[in-house]
This record gives C-alpha cells, structure tokens and sequence, in this order.
C-alpha cells in the first residue's frame, strides 16, 4: 500500500433508528445531528473527499440543504459497512474508506486520519479501528459498551460487550493503572476497498451473530484488525436522554462563546 494512499470518508445515514428514531435530523440546536458529525469528520487531514451514505431522501435533503455530498445506497441495505460498500463500488479510485457513524458529532480529526494511518503503515492489515480507556467499572459492565482485547502489534484479539478480559481476582485499583487494563471500541473502521468489497459478500459468522458485533466476521475469517488507541470518550448518540445531554453540551458551549 502506497504511503499516499487516496481514502474517502463515508458516514452511513440511516433515517430510521430503533431507540431514538429519525435521529440523524434532530435539530434542536439549530442544526441537524448529521451536521456536526459531517463538519467534525471534514477536518481530517489524511482523506481525501467525504459523502453520506443516505438511505432516504429525508436525509439527503438535509445534507444537500447545508452543502454536503450525499450519495443515494438500497434502503434494504442490511448495515452501515454494506452502504459504505455501495459506495465503494462506484469508486474504484480509491483505496481506503473509512466509515464514520452518522450519530459520533464529536469525532475528532485526529482519529480518523490515525485510522487512515494504520493501513498506510501495516500492508498485512486488511482493516482499522480505534478504541479508548474504560475507566469505570459500569461501563466495562455495560453490554452497549463494546470491549476489544488486542496483541503486542495492537492487532485485535476478540471484541466483546462481555468483560474482556476478565479479571479472576478483581481490584477496583485495576481501572487506574498507568498502563490501562481495558478499552472501549470505538465504532470507527478503516477498510482497503478489495476488502469491504469482500466482506459485504461474506455471510455472518457464528461469532457475530451471538455477539451482534459485525467486526468478529472479520477475525472470524483469519483477517488482520489493527486498533489504534486513542485517549478521549467515544459518545454516541442512541436514546434520547444521549441527544438531550448533548443539546445540553452545546447549548453551554454556545453561552461560553457568545
């Protein structure tokens, strides 16, 4: 793989949403959920373009309508990688694309050029993606949080939303260590385009199915993962108590600047 690379961010758009639905539209800010998420991930340096994956024309009026790229995909589509897909086919050019969930606004720049990165530097890697300290013991208890466990060469071992590892003699002085214990993954993936282009056909390994993580069909398959570590919250958007702390976060924001 080239050092200079050509990636091309993605966000997957889906309008409806299982716990908070037609939450990429939410506006109560004065602006749309996806607009943030779009402005934070155009601020990344190493991609060389960005578009939304839209499944519904809701969506892509929105973005059109605050001048961002949309690019129509099946609304049969059966997940975010099988749009970012989609749009890899109609893309031959490029050679990595990286997938940015729509409901991630405070994505940093810097983890998505670190994921760019990652494929840049390790050819026997096929994918990337991030993962943050877990700090407090709820969280590492929470199966909504997705642990990963990863080798001397940060490539992934196994994710979980079970505790990974699992502590035999547990100490609550084991999520304060210099060196953390255990990691969050974050929902961000990097993909060279040969391999979205294959994983989309792949059926659905036993793995991923008892889990419900579609990255273990990656592993499954005998595939290279490499996790690159970064040191700051991954905060989604999934119910509305999650959309209400950030109008929150923002309203505060927006005092403290005026």
């Amino acid at each position: 793989m080239s050092k200079h690379a050509v990636s091309q961010i993605v966000i997957p758009a889906r309008l409806q949403s299982t716990r908070l639905p037609r939450k990429l539209l939410l506006a109560e800010t004065g602006k749309p959920l996806i607009q943030y998420t779009y402005e934070s991930a155009r601020r990344a340096t190493l991609p060389s373009g960005i578009c939304v994956a839209a499944d519904h024309a809701d969506i892509a009026m929105t973005v059109w309508s605050f001048g961002g790229s949309v690019v129509m995909t099946d609304p049969k589509a059966a997940s975010g990688t099988d749009r970012v897909a989609e749009v890899a086919r109609s893309m031959p050019n490029i050679d990595i694309f990286v997938n940015v969930q729509g409901d991630e606004p405070d994505i940093s720049a810097q983890a998505i050029d670190l994921a760019v990165e990652l494929l840049e530097q390790d050819p026997s890697a096929v994918m990337s993606t991030l993962a943050t300290p877990i700090r407090d013991k709820s969280k590492l208890q929470d199966p909504a949080c997705v642990k990963v466990v990863f080798d001397n060469h940060d490539k992934a071992l196994y994710f979980s939303r079970s505790q990974i590892p699992y502590v035999r003699e547990w100490a609550d002085d084991l999520l304060d260590t210099p060196e953390p214990q255990f990691y969050q993954h974050i929902g961000l993936y990097a993909y060279r385009r040969e391999f979205l282009l294959e994983l989309a056909e792949l059926p659905r390994s036993n793995l991923e199915r008892l889990e419900n993580l579609e990255q273990l069909r990656v592993l499954s398959t005998g595939h290279s993962i490499k996790v690159g570590r970064i040191d700051e919250p991954a905060i989604g958007i999934d119910t509305p108590e999650d959309y209400a702390a950030f109008v929150a976060r923002e309203n505060r924001t927006a005092l403290h600047a005026a």
